[in-house]
């Protein structure tokens, strides 16, 4: 297994079209020997959406890591002092945390986990979802893509006609990409 004792925060933000393409990954990550502790912002814990009911995808999500998810900035806060994590993905990551990640704004319990995890010099691996990636957020995209212990799931434009600003991740590609993490390595390419 390619995983195997290796502990992953597995981080999810409200762009609530894209979970059901994440939770597969879960289960990939899972099958493959990680331990996954799952991390919510306020957003994807809470709004019930035309996607789905925040509290089915939270249990589902907690069902398939066994563990109850840390949904708060008070429960992410031990994930700095205790180190216990090897690496935080997180996916989907919309534009909104996108932007705070690259302002160090840390106001939700992913950024706190991901701050907690950068502060360990340990990888943060970031899934993109975001309608403005090529657009107001092209800007923190280019910081996040030059800073230490970032690396990213390899993604493109999901819509260049309809939506030419848009930007998401291949998220079938998160296994092979957390393994490069793990290794210090931004898996390539990183446009698709």
């Amino acid at each position: 297994m390619l995983l195997e004792g290796k502990k992953i925060g597995f981080a999810l933000t409200g762009s609530f079209c894209t979970f059901d393409k994440v939770i597969p990954q879960i289960e990939k990550l899972v099958a493959e020997g990680a331990e996954i502790y799952p991390i919510f912002s306020e957003t994807a814990a809470n709004y019930d959406t035309r996607f789905g009911r925040a509290q089915n995808f939270k249990t589902r999500i907690e069902g398939i890591c066994g563990k109850k998810a840390i949904s708060s900035i008070i429960d992410a806060e031990p994930i700095g002092p205790g180190g216990f994590l090897d690496i935080i993905v997180v996916a989907p990551c919309t534009g909104n945390t996108l932007a705070k990640i690259a302002n160090a704004i840390t106001d939700t319990p992913v950024t706190m986990a991901v701050k907690a995890n950068l502060r360990n010099q340990k990888p943060v691996l970031i899934a993109i979802s975001t309608n403005d990636g090529l657009g107001a957020n092209a800007k923190n995209l280019g910081i996040l893509l030059n800073t230490k212990n970032i690396y990213f799931v390899p993604f493109g434009q999901d819509d260049p006609i309809k939506k030419c600003n848009s930007l998401v991740a291949k998220f079938d590609m998160i296994l092979p990409a957390v393994v490069e993490a793990l290794k210090g390595k931004q898996i390539q390419p990183v446009l698709v």
